[in-house]
């Protein structure tokens, strides 16, 4: 499977966030199948360097993308930090994060994480480790079964797709997407147009199983103090819960506020570490029609103050 099967999303908008220098070291921290990786080493001179990091075991296995470089590393984003200093670089003129889940993910049955497509329900992001979907569902307690639907999906019927699993799981093990997806469409009572019933809970699931919230507000500290002066943060998110953190991570960073009463001059104010760039950007009409998965994408960037 090569990049060409993924479509990477807000591609020249996140290319132009970075302000990529011919001679910068940068950071992919969500390689996929290298379709953002490609655009940033296409922008890079000879003395460029960038170095991608995905969880996946599949992003490696089918790669295709290949360039001197070009360094490819096997483990979440949070291990950013550690990975860069293994090679002895202290700061990076740039950091891409791209939250989606790529193309080829989703559309092979066999990871689990879609609905559209029966499979064995998988849903780890790293499939040489961790708990799958079908092997929490089978031993959680009804509550924190309803917590993490609620919570992470955002799913109002939560308490009756608790219910409805835990019922279910007692006749039989839940072992398949479309297993899990005819337990929710039974228990969801109605749905916004064109969506389908499992929608929420299968969000949920994914981000529980890989952490993804967890991940992501560890990584965004990591990505901040690895910038040089003046480099970039471009963070990509599809989903409500994670703009929230990575918005409010950029306000908080980019703030010189301090707790009122606290007898401190405006100039001595120390400086943000951040300054967010812009307003969040969403994909334009024209690439949601080529790429529908586009569509609830949002931008957001900043800067490292010097």
């Amino acid at each position: 499977m090569s990049e060409v099967s993924h479509v990477p999303v807000l591609l020249e908008e996140s290319m132009s966030a970075l302000r990529i220098r011919e001679e910068g070291t940068y950071v992919d921290g969500t390689f996929g199948r290298g379709g953002h990786s490609a655009a940033i080493l296409a922008r890079l001179g000879v003395r460029g360097r960038l170095l991608a990091l995905d969880q996946d075991p599949a992003a490696h296995a089918d790669r295709a993308l290949q360039d001197p470089r070009l360094e490819l590393i096997h483990g979440r984003f949070s291990t950013m930090t550690e990975a860069l200093a293994a090679r002895g670089i202290r700061q990076v003129a740039g950091v891409l994060l791209d939250l989606g889940v790529s193309s080829p993910q989703l559309d092979q049955a066999q990871r689990g994480f879609s609905f559209a497509k029966d499979g064995p329900l998988d849903m780890r992001m790293d499939t040489t480790r961790g708990e799958t979907a079908a092997d929490w569902l089978a031993r959680a307690e009804e509550k924190h079964i309803r917590e993490v639907i609620r919570d992470y999906g955002e799913e109002r019927f939560a308490q009756q797709v608790a219910a409805a699993i835990v019922a279910a799981r007692s006749r039989e093990r839940i072992a398949t997407t479309r297993q899990l997806a005819e337990v929710v469409a039974g228990a969801v009572r109605t749905r916004e147009p064109g969506q389908h019933p499992a929608t929420r809970t299968f969000q949920a699931l994914r981000i529980f199983i890989n952490q993804e919230l967890e991940e992501l507000e560890v990584t965004l500290p990591q990505a901040a103090d690895v910038l040089e002066p003046g480099g970039r943060l471009a963070v990509i998110s599809f989903h409500s819960l994670e703009d929230r953190i990575v918005k409010t991570f950029i306000r908080d960073r980019s703030s010189d506020k301090l707790p009122k009463g606290l007898p401190v001059r405006a100039k001595d104010l120390p400086t943000p570490q951040l300054a967010a760039i812009g307003k969040a950007i969403k994909p334009s009409p024209e690439e949601v029609r080529r790429n529908p998965r586009a569509r609830s994408a949002v931008l957001r960037v900043a800067e490292k103050n010097g």
